[in-house]
């Protein structure tokens, strides 16, 4: 193999190391992304058709029991409020759940401060609300205030302003820690006195959080709760209620695999002119087939042959050699984004075959174009 062979090598062989340990990375990221929310996404959620609001009865409830597949579901009500303590405002979300939500979410996973109790007037707020108000865990003195507009119609000049909003004092007994955004958005607090603060009866809710049986049907579910709710909630699945987060995690890898795609196609620009060059190289030897019975199209299968084993084998070697660095980072974590949490990766099959047929083709495609300058004129 000539120096120009062996470059051409090594160009697809680091080329197709550098889109499998991209493609890793970002498969690596958008798990890592998608934990987050995760925490507080349940397997299924139902909300309401139309409004912030719908009922749910006794019989509803009995029913939702007897669905196959529901291993346990959540009521919840949400809404927004103003938060103030000692003159410092933030607006933020009140969610009042009920002692089935941990089970149905994992939020209680996310507690960085304190513990997860939410009876009575007690709650439990993001890191980023406590930063923000200045807040102190357990400061009964100091409670947290909780001001929720009054449902109804009306202007503030008809009558004491007061009287459009009702405040409640709350004790935060835990802080949660999941990511930025997250954590300045969420109050959490008991959902009878959510209910109560917001003038709703104990049958109105904003939403009901289910937790799957291992292997359940999920549209079969999806179809029980409907016709349970005569098409008064909309369904939907863990991926759907973050859909513009999946929708940008995809947009960014399409985008990063397209690119590499870019730098892999000018580097089989290598391949094409390697190919040419052996075939000016090899002309006399050339002639010296043709002369003995080999037609032209069999002379450029000869080089279509080689072009290919060469990006094919130099795709595998690429492949293998990502490989071991994706491994060696999800057994040692060596590149590390804080001193004690290392890159994400994540190793999959489908990355594998990604790679490699995206090697194969542009090889076959830079393999034909090369080939074809054998002609009757060059072996003339």
């Amino acid at each position: 193999m000539n120096i120009i062979n062996f470059i051409t090598f090594l160009v697809i062989v680091i080329g197709s190391a550098a889109l499998f340990i991209v493609l890793s990375g970002f498969a690596g990221l958008k798990t890592f992304s998608l934990s987050f929310s995760n925490s507080f996404d349940p397997d299924l959620k139902a909300l309401p058709a139309t409004g912030k609001f719908f009922a749910i009865g006794t019989e509803q409830e009995k029913a939702l029991r007897e669905i196959t597949g529901v291993a346990v579901y959540s009521k919840e009500i949400q809404e927004k409020v103003y938060l103030s303590h000692k003159q410092i405002g933030h607006i933020a979300e009140i969610k009042g759940v009920d002692q089935n939500y941990i089970r149905a979410t994992g939020v209680d996973s996310t507690i960085a401060v304190g513990k997860w109790t939410i009876d009575q007037n007690m709650a439990v707020a993001g890191w980023g609300i406590i930063d923000i108000l200045n807040l102190t865990p357990n400061q009964v003195r100091n409670p947290l205030e909780v001001v929720a507009f009054k449902p109804g119609k009306g202007s503030v000049l008809q009558g004491n302003p007061s009287s459009l909003y009702n405040t409640t004092p709350l004790v935060v007994t835990g802080v949660y820690s999941v990511e930025e955004n997250l954590d300045k958005k969420y109050v959490f607090a008991n959902l009878p006195l959510v209910q109560a603060m917001l003038e709703k009866d104990s049958t109105q809710i904003s939403g009901i959080n289910f937790k799957l049986e291992e292997g359940a049907d999920i549209n079969e579910i999806k179809q029980a709760v409907e016709a349970l709710f005569e098409n008064a909630v909309i369904l939907r699945d863990r991926q759907e209620q973050n859909i513009s987060l999946h929708r940008m995690l995809n947009t960014e890898n399409l985008a990063t695999y397209l690119i590499f795609t870019l730098v892999l196609i000018i580097a089989l620009f290598n391949v094409v002119g390697a190919i040419i060059m052996m075939i000016l190289d090899k002309q006399q030897n050339s002639k010296t087939l043709y002369s003995l019975g080999t037609t032209l199209k069999e002379l450029r299968r000869i080089y279509f042959v080689q072009g290919v084993l060469v990006t094919s084998l130099g795709g595998l070697i690429g492949v293998l050699l990502g490989s071991l660095l994706v491994w060696s980072q999800l057994a040692f974590g060596w590149l590390k984004i804080t001193p004690s949490l290392a890159y994400p990766v994540e190793y999959q099959f489908i990355n594998v075959l990604i790679v490699m047929a995206t090697i194969v083709i542009l090889g076959i495609i830079a393999s034909k174009i090369a080939s074809s300058r054998v002609t009757k004129k060059l072996l003339a």
